[in-house]
């Protein structure tokens, strides 16, 4: 079993900046890639970013230039940069983790979700 949390949601005006984090617990063999998705009242998740243990990175195009994902040693924690956020950026974030488990089986886990809400 493993456990995904994220912090470092908030309220934050628009054109400021807001840092994510997400944390990866258990019995963890190994993380092959750590997604930050979004989900905004009566839409659809999309993926935000997402970062592979090869440190391959890719964004929605919406985020391109403004948000940057990165990850600590086995991508654990990963964060997400967010700057010049705009007022449709505001949506619950969260984190979804691929994780190789002691067991050696591989599982992907959702982390609960952060909010971030940007003020025009």
């Amino acid at each position: 079993q493993a456990q995904v949390v994220e912090s470092g949601g908030g309220l934050v005006q628009a054109g400021g900046s807001l840092r994510l984090s997400c944390a990866t617990s258990g019995n963890i063999f190994k993380i092959n890639a750590v997604g930050w998705y979004r989900q905004a009242p009566g839409k659809q998740r999309e993926l935000v970013a997402r970062i592979t243990s090869d440190n391959s990175t890719n964004y929605a195009e919406s985020v391109k230039g403004r948000f940057t994902i990165s990850g600590a040693n086995a991508l654990n924690p990963v964060f997400l940069q967010m700057n010049s956020l705009k007022p449709e950026d505001t949506a619950v974030y969260l984190c979804n983790a691929n994780v190789v488990l002691t067991s050696r089986y591989s599982f992907s886990y959702w982390g609960q979700g952060t909010q971030v809400t940007v003020s025009s």
